[in-house]
């Protein structure tokens, strides 16, 4: 057992004594609370600020001394009950110095000074110390030489500065959280005494303690977070300050450089923050006599204040009272600032909702079924998190796992994010915009030739780039159609003469429930759907013909094969139709089966017997593997390929719409490793650019390009956007392709680098397909799906049978899903922790089992 820490009674006078109770040290382990830490909420109720420097000399906790002692002490409220909490997360050089008893001890000395109305208890804790520290504080004490970090959260100061009233005290609160003893940066400091600290766990603890420091609703309230060092300087793990304590983004106050050099330093820091999305509301720097102020103020276009303090006596024996009295109408400012931003913003999230019920017209939405009460209000992103606004207890932020990962588009961590915003930050000042016909730009030229070394190896030559999904489509129908008319003699004809009089009637082959985009060509190579009918697209006739394809699911811990209408046969067995795993479904020794004599059998009919009258078949489209807004559907991989092979001996052009499958969504970079056949032409979008900025491109073959070259300009693909191939977008695409291949930084790759490991926990995802509310489940790559069990009204696309289900999702569990009638999923990202994917398939299956008793 380790020794009890002395107790002390020190002396006491007209204004204070100070106790340090006596509690038992015991060695820190990582909490196994982080999860629920995490989703605590953030209450906005009170001003809550970041205090950071442009570097580690300035005085950040001069300026929280001088906060607190302005709230605290104004005389302008100074009958109401208040509590100011300091909370230093990082402390090193501890106990020698300790930024949390310094505002302990000059706060409880200007109070002395005065005659308060209300009097004023102050505390001073450590919540977590390292061994070495913990000896340096208590000498010829024992604690063990075992390392770690030693908790002495019972352990405190504490000071009581009498007021002129009877009744409640006002409160000042100063914490420690994590200190170490030897006065370096903190993650050498961690590192050289034994006491690690993950990341997770600091900022667990840290919503824990700004939880819970606003309890008192009758209490006039107000919170600093005080950082160590510079604004990049490392935390205990190694993560610099600015990203480790980016999920909170509280508003930033920066204390600038007054000096000579200062406001370059101070502009950098400022940037930085800028960069990482947090909001700076005020600078304050220390007067020099340089007038920094001036420079600072116009960098800024007077949008932040500067506030410029009086200059810091350097004799070290002064105990600053005089400098804080002549600072005070300063920070009497700050504070009122403070004050200020804090309550706009809590106004301006409040109105959020109704103003977006009355100018936005979302798409996918039916408005009539949408109250005030069921917007979401995102304040922020961070990596895999919405951070939400909710109006509760006078508003609280609370984290949400985007389980749609923002419509299939989001993949990056939240240090991939900042990456993104920092190389894209780069284009947008080295480029701006270009036009990119007949122009080369680096950006444009390196994500061309990464996406043909990577999605498009071994079959792709050109990049023809666009802006969304839909877009490519459109493009690659054209090169498809072209590449049809030149391969079968139809182009001879209409070399002379470009009118559509002349043109042939070309049409796709593709497959019911697919979906390729809301454009009208896109739309028209899709089967009648909710999103083609009369009421969407009048003029949508379906340029087609469809096939019906069999899909692959998990149902009762078993993966089963459901075949449409034509393809039953006597010649199947179990073994065609049922899989004993995933992997089966995708081997390619079923290429010998029946079943694929079935599959060639069944397409080589369909196509003989497609209407000559109707038109020719141009091109064959398809989603790879998934079907997404079609309901989330695995089908056949076998059935895939047979349909490619099939075309590919009739000199069918072959699309891929990998908008969606690409990128790793799958579990794979590319579909085409899944199917083990490539296209002619292959569309992709979304999880491109890390999903941080719309791009698309449209891979094809060399032999597709070759049909658009000729000697008049009426022959080349005409079709473009305004910002084809643009800088930010090539950027970002670059920068997410290599990061989500980089086992480096994408710790889900597996050994080879050619897939992710499973990234859903494999005992939930068949508990799941055996829930009696499920009717099937399908999980690949970063997708998770369940179809629940409806009839009539409550299945398909207009369902809304799960509204309550995933109400509770969102409001208890901080789990954002949209549905898709009554089929729901779970989307993360390529880098996302298989731990969280467990944690939120757990609170699905959970909710699902209250859900179902409740039917």
């Amino acid at each position: 057992m380790l020794p009890l820490l002395t107790s002390f009674l020190r002396h006491r006078h007209r204004h204070r004594h100070v106790i340090l109770l006596r509690r038992q040290s015991k060695p820190y382990s990582s909490s196994s609370n982080v999860e629920s830490n995490i989703n605590l909420p953030i209450p906005l109720s009170s001003p809550t600020y970041f205090i950071w420097s442009s570097n580690t000399s300035l005085g950040k906790t001069l300026v929280s001394a001088g906060i607190a002692a302005s709230f605290l002490l104004c005389s302008h409220q100074p009958l109401l009950r208040k509590r100011f909490l300091y909370l230093k997360p990082v402390q090193t050089g501890f106990p020698s110095d300790s930024d949390s008893r310094f505002v302990f001890s000059k706060i409880s000395a200007i109070s002395a000074r005065q005659t308060l109305s209300r009097s004023i208890l102050a505390t001073d804790r450590v919540l977590k110390a390292s061994c070495p520290s913990v000896v340096a504080a208590l000498p010829g004490g024992e604690v063990g030489d075992g390392g770690g970090m030693l908790d002495l959260e019972s352990s405190y100061r504490e000071c009581r500065i009498p007021g002129e009233e009877d009744g409640e005290h006002s409160e000042l609160m100063c914490e420690t959280m994590f200190a170490w003893r030897e006065a370096v940066s903190p993650h050498l400091a961690a590192g050289r005494e034994n006491g690690m600290v993950e990341d997770s766990d600091l900022v667990g603890i840290l919503r824990r303690r700004l939880n819970c420091g606003f309890s008192e609703e009758k209490m006039n309230a107000f919170c600093v977070v005080e950082t160590a060092g510079g604004i990049a300087s490392p935390g205990p793990s190694g993560t610099l300050q600015c990203d480790l304590y980016r999920p909170f983004r509280l508003p930033a106050i920066l204390v600038g450089d007054g000096r000579l050099g200062g406001i370059s330093g101070t502009i950098s820091a400022y940037e930085s923050l800028k960069l990482r999305g947090y909001d700076v509301v005020a600078v304050v720097i220390e007067d020099h006599g340089l007038e920094n102020e001036v420079p600072l103020g116009s960098y800024l276009r007077q949008s932040v204040p500067v506030l410029v303090l009086p200059s810091i006596p350097q004799d070290l024996s002064d105990d600053l009272m005089e400098w804080f009295d002549a600072a005070r109408g300063v920070f009497d400012s700050l504070v009122k600032t403070m004050v200020s931003a804090q309550s706009e913003q809590i106004k301006r999230l409040h109105e959020m909702p109704k103003k977006a019920i009355n100018v936005f017209w979302w798409p996918f939405t039916q408005h009539s079924l949408v109250s005030e009460e069921d917007v979401t209000v995102i304040d922020s992103r961070c990596g895999e998190n919405f951070a939400v606004f909710k109006a509760q207890n006078n508003g609280v932020m609370t984290q949400q796992f985007d389980a749609c990962a923002s419509w299939w588009t989001q993949g990056p961590d939240s240090t991939l994010q900042t990456e993104l915003a920092r190389d894209m930050g780069y284009a947008a000042a080295r480029y701006g915009h270009v036009m990119f016909p007949e122009n080369v730009y680096e950006p444009a030229l390196e994500c061309a030739e990464l996406l043909l070394e990577g999605v498009g190896k071994g079959w792709a030559s050109r990049t023809y780039f666009s802006d969304n999904g839909s877009t490519a489509i459109e493009i690659a129908l054209k090169m498809a159609f072209r590449k049809f008319l030149y391969d079968h003699g139809g182009l001879s004809n209409s070399v002379n003469d470009n009118s559509a009089e002349t043109s042939t009637q070309l049409m796709v082959l593709a497959l019911t429930g697919s979906y390729h985009g809301d454009t009208l060509g896109a739309m028209e190579a899709q089967a009648p759907s909710s999103y083609t009918g009369f009421l969407q697209q009048p003029w949508y006739t379906g340029r087609g013909l469809f096939l019906s394809p069999p899909t692959v699911f998990l149902s009762n811990n078993t993966w089963n094969l459901s075949l449409p209408e034509g393809m039953h046969s006597n010649k199947l067995k179990d073994a065609d139709i049922t899989f004993s795993s995933r992997n089966e479904v995708f081997n390619t020794s079923r290429d010998k089966s029946n079943l694929a004599e079935i599959y060639s059998s069944y397409i080589s009919f369909e196509l003989a017997r497609y209407p000559e009258s109707k038109g020719s078949i141009g091109a064959l489209i398809m989603e790879p593997v998934i079907q997404g807004a079609g309901g989330m559907h695995l089908v056949d991989p076998l059935f895939q390929r047979v349909l490619v092979n099939v075309c590919r001996s009739k000199s069918i052009p072959i699309i891929f719409d990998e908008v969606f499958t690409g990128f790793w969504r799958l579990g794979t970079e590319t579909a085409t490793k899944l199917l083990s056949c490539v296209p002619d032409i292959a569309c992709y979008g979304k999880l491109m650019t890390g999903g941080i900025i719309p791009l698309s491109v449209t891979l094809a073959t060399e032999s597709v390009f070759e049909s658009f070259i000729g000697d008049s300009k009426l022959t080349a693909l005409l079709h473009g956007h305004s910002y084809s191939a643009h800088a930010l977008g090539c950027t970002a695409a670059t920068k997410a392709i290599r990061w989500f291949k980089d086992p480096q930084t994408n710790k889900n790759l597996n050994s080879e680098g050619s897939s992710l490991k499973e990234m859903w926990d494999k005992e939930l995802v068949y508990k799941l397909s055996s829930h009696p509310a499920v009717q099937r489940v399908v999980a690949l790559g970063t997708i998770f799906a369940l179809e629940l069990r409806a009839e009539g009204s409550n299945a398909g696309y207009a369902s809304i049978y799960a509204r309550s289900l995933l109400k509770k999702l969102r409001e208890e569990d901080n789990l954002y899903m949209r549905p898709l009638g009554n089929v729901l999923y779970l989307m993360c990202g390529p880098c996302t922790s298989t731990q969280i994917c467990t944690q939120v398939l757990f609170k699905l299956y959970k909710r699902l089992d209250e859900f179902s008793k409740n039917q």
